[in-house]
């Protein structure tokens, strides 16, 4: 069973998808600091307000809060890495993965019938 375990491990898909799992929560935080350090203040600076985008809620009552800044900031950092995974993936498409050639096109039954028939007239006028 150890053996078995050990196998599972060592293939290449498995590795590789630990190591994307790992780098993609360290860039969810990468982007999440970006945008609550950077596009908040921004965003707080355009809107006149000293408070971050992360503070606008709307309370209803005593006990009813919605915090839809907490919302927007999430949408921002969801909007910004998916921007940058597409960004990855067409430099990917580009570069890396060479698109397939298509094969020459073959001329259709009738243009060979018809070749055939040409060369075979011009055989037939040169032995005349």
């Amino acid at each position: 069973m150890l053996k078995e375990f050990k196998q599972f491990i060592n293939r290449g898909n498995i590795v590789d998808m630990a190591v994307g799992v790992i780098i993609g929560g360290a860039f969810t935080t990468l982007v999440k600091s970006f945008t609550t350090n950077l596009i908040n203040p921004l965003l707080g600076l355009i809107t006149g307000s000293d408070h971050p985008l992360s503070d606008l809620k709307l309370q209803i009552g005593r006990r009813l809060v919605f915090t839809y800044g907490e919302f927007l900031n999430d949408v921002v950092s969801f909007l910004i890495t998916a921007f940058i995974v597409f960004l990855v993936v067409k430099f990917v498409n580009k570069t890396i993965i060479k698109p397939k050639q298509e094969a020459p096109k073959q001329p259709s039954d009738e243009l060979v019938t018809l070749r055939e028939i040409k060369d075979l007239l011009a055989e037939q006028n040169k032995q005349k």
